[in-house]
């Protein structure tokens, strides 16, 4: 794609019937000796353009529809876990088609000292995290799911950010399975090693 160069994107789901059948199609026999035989097909009209803005607002949609599902996915566990729902979600300005979803956020502890917070994600696409430059770097949107989470601390103006002294630049965990998904941010959410040992069998 050349430089400046912006996605087009249309409705697949542009369609219009093809003509009905005759409702007269006896006497049309009858009156001609032919038999019209109609295809039953959808007939692809002109595309229908969608502007990027009509893009991210569906994107969006999806995102919050499947953000929410997760977040109670996530609360139906266990009655002991319990996560806050902070769904909400973003699209990537030059390609609205992609976007990702912050789910929920929670502190744990790794050293049952320091209380390390983080927050939860998934997108839908594959990349590589905490880049220097953005976060979402060579973005791979052949697989259709990303999960995450990153540690997270409060900045000197009250902002918040990534925490990079924990673990790998702050990246505590990344896939594209939700099953390990789960596990993972599951692990972190409970204060029970009990239900830790219990949760990483399954």
């Amino acid at each position: 794609m050349e430089k400046g160069t912006q996605i087009r994107y249309f409705d697949a789901n542009a369609r219009i019937a093809a003509p009905s059948r005759s409702k007269t199609a006896h006497s049309d026999f009858l009156r001609t000796g032919k038999i019209a035989r109609y295809e039953e097909k959808w007939v692809p009209r002109e595309p229908r353009y969608l502007t990027h803005d009509q893009v991210a607002e569906i994107t969006g949609r999806k995102l919050q529809t499947a953000g929410e599902m997760t977040h109670s996915r996530l609360n139906s566990f266990h009655s002991s876990i319990r996560f806050p729902q902070m769904v909400f979600h973003r699209t990537i300005e030059a390609s609205p088609h992609l976007g990702y979803c912050h789910v929920t956020a929670s502190r744990t502890s790794f050293d049952m000292q320091k209380q390390v917070n983080w927050s939860f994600y998934f997108a839908n696409f594959f990349s590589e995290l905490c880049g220097d430059e953005q976060f979402f770097e060579n973005i791979d949107p052949r697989h259709s799911r990303m999960y995450f989470a990153v540690a997270m601390d409060m900045a000197a103006d009250k902002t918040v950010k990534i925490d990079k002294t924990m673990h790998r630049d702050g990246l505590l965990f990344r896939t594209h399975d939700p099953k390990i998904a789960l596990k993972n941010v599951l692990m972190l959410g409970t204060r029970s090693n009990e239900m830790r040992k219990f949760i990483s069998t399954l």
